[in-house]
């Protein structure tokens, strides 16, 4: 007898496996860092050191990012404050399932343009923000919109931002030490005063390691984003109750073939569709380099919790 998934397991599952990829991620940093400081001549307990010191570093460079990003998404996309008296009906819907959801009601922003899309930014369900396109507001149906905004909120209640944070920490963590590697190589500089009795062995996978290991890192980051879209779809679904309002969101969404100007390749991520519109690349091995997973497979997940209800 086939097995079916409810919209918990869906949730469950796409938990497990995003905390399973930050974990083997934290251990592709240590490792990076070892290997890295081993080329230099580096005992492990300076090893040790010089992680301790990347991670504190990248967390200084990451800190303001994290407190102000949504003000600088904000500020970038050109997204401006809407009033509850001009878009009652907007409100109305984000306050109610924010009381289905059990969060505060976040500020809500609007993109004059006609692409349709969307985005949640802020830190943490406090100080959240949901955006929306003019488009969108215009061209969806109350049960679409529904479930579009059932999706930000889950982002939210889900901490995704805090989680990407800590996923550029690792990421800006490993660029830093790749690219100060490959500095030092190439003007001669020594990494301790065992330098010239390290293992050439470990130098060349150093070498190796510094070229490869930012595009490791960021094709983890995207492999995380891609998951949480996926959780946040599900999630959402748990929210409404009804799977159909994302799902032909989704299909009007990405039919739709004008760009949003406002996007780019820094934001593009926040978006519940690349708004950067036939950037995302096909087959296996292309999707790997994409923000998003792919509409058919979102769209195949949410069509087996609308088959058994959830």
């Amino acid at each position: 007898m086939a097995t079916v998934n409810t919209a918990w397991d869906q949730v469950s599952g796409n938990i497990f496996k995003t905390w399973l990829i930050m974990f083997l991620f934290s251990l592709f940093t240590v490792g990076v860092v070892y290997v890295l400081a081993a080329g230099f001549g580096y005992r492990e307990a300076g090893s040790l050191s010089i992680l301790g010191m990347a991670l504190i570093l990248a967390g200084i460079m990451n800190f303001a990012s994290y407190f102000w990003s949504d003000k600088i998404v904000l500020g970038i996309s050109g997204a401006k404050p809407i009033q509850k008296k001009d878009h009652a009906d907007v409100y109305r819907l984000v306050e109610n399932l924010c009381i289905a959801a059990g969060l505060p009601s976040p500020k809500i922003y609007m993109i004059e343009d006609t692409a349709t899309n969307a985005f949640a930014t802020g830190r943490d369900p406090k100080h959240a923000v949901i955006c929306f396109t003019s488009g969108i507001l215009n061209k969806l149906s109350k049960q679409e919109l529904e479930g579009v905004t059932a999706h930000e909120l889950s982002h939210i209640g889900n901490r995704d931002t805090l989680l990407m944070s800590v996923v550029s920490i690792l990421v800006g963590t490993i660029a830093l030490l790749s690219d100060w590697f490959m500095r030092m190589m190439w003007f001669g500089g020594r990494g301790g005063s065992d330098r010239d009795r390290g293992n050439a062995i470990f130098l060349v996978i150093a070498i190796i390691a510094a070229i490869l290991a930012p595009i490791v890192a960021t094709l983890i980051q995207l492999a995380v984003s891609r998951r949480r879209e996926l959780l946040a779809d599900a999630s959402g679904v748990l929210l409404t109750r009804y799977p159909a309002g994302l799902i032909n969101a989704l299909l009007k969404i990405s039919s739709d073939k004008e760009p949003l100007e406002a996007a780019n390749r820094g934001t593009a991520h926040l978006y519940i569709i690349n708004p950067l519109k036939g950037r995302d690349a096909a087959g296996w091995f292309a999707g790997l380099f994409n923000t998003h997973p792919s509409i058919d497979t979102r769209i195949k997940a949410l069509r087996e919790m609308e088959g058994i209800g959830v």
